[in-house]
């Protein structure tokens, strides 16, 4: 009678491991999401380059006792011109949207605000993309709801469409505001 090797258990052994990553990642609240290690900590550290001719914000401004959205994004980035509209709506509510230019050339992201409209309180460069790496930003667009005292409430990865804001961002509005 021959032998079964032990190494014929490992294909199985592996295919059954991806069939529970899938089933995990298919059963989860919202299967489109990316999670994010941050959301309930305290947001890290603000260290960015000044914007040439807008106001910045720093840590202090994350935790000033008011509810605030950060916005990640880019001139290259052609989801961020999508939801562009959508922060000058929210910021024409009364938000206060925190801008945060990733990784772009100075001169495309101020021709960028110049075309399209600036809707950022505060504003600032991540020329490396070493604040957005602290965040756990997987890339451009990526919004934060913070609450006032600088916790991370919310993180949405993509542009903030209509349908975003209203299923999303408002609820974690809401909830930034009775924390």
């Amino acid at each position: 009678m021959a032998k079964i090797s032990p190494m014929m258990a490992v294909p199985v052994v592996v295919f059954a491991g991806f069939i529970s990553l899938a089933l995990i990642g298919m059963f989860r609240e919202d299967p489109n999401s990316l999670p994010s290690a941050r959301v309930g900590q305290t947001s890290p550290p603000v260290v960015l380059t000044a914007f040439p001719g807008k106001p910045g914000f720093d840590d202090a401004t994350l935790r000033d006792g008011n509810v605030k959205v950060v916005n990640y994004w880019a001139s290259w980035c052609a989801p961020c011109r999508i939801e562009h509209p959508n922060l000058q709506a929210l910021q024409n509510e009364g938000l206060a949207i925190y801008g945060i230019n990733y990784k772009d050339q100075q001169a495309n992201a101020a021709s960028f605000l110049d075309e399209l409209g600036d809707p950022y309180t505060g504003i600032g460069r991540d020329e490396k993309g070493k604040m957005a790496l602290d965040w756990g930003v997987y890339g451009v667009p990526e919004t934060y709801v913070i609450d006032g005292d600088g916790t991370i409430i919310m993180r949405h990865a993509g542009p903030l469409t209509e349908r975003v804001i209203e299923k999303t961002l408002r609820p974690a509005l809401e909830r930034a505001k009775g924390q």
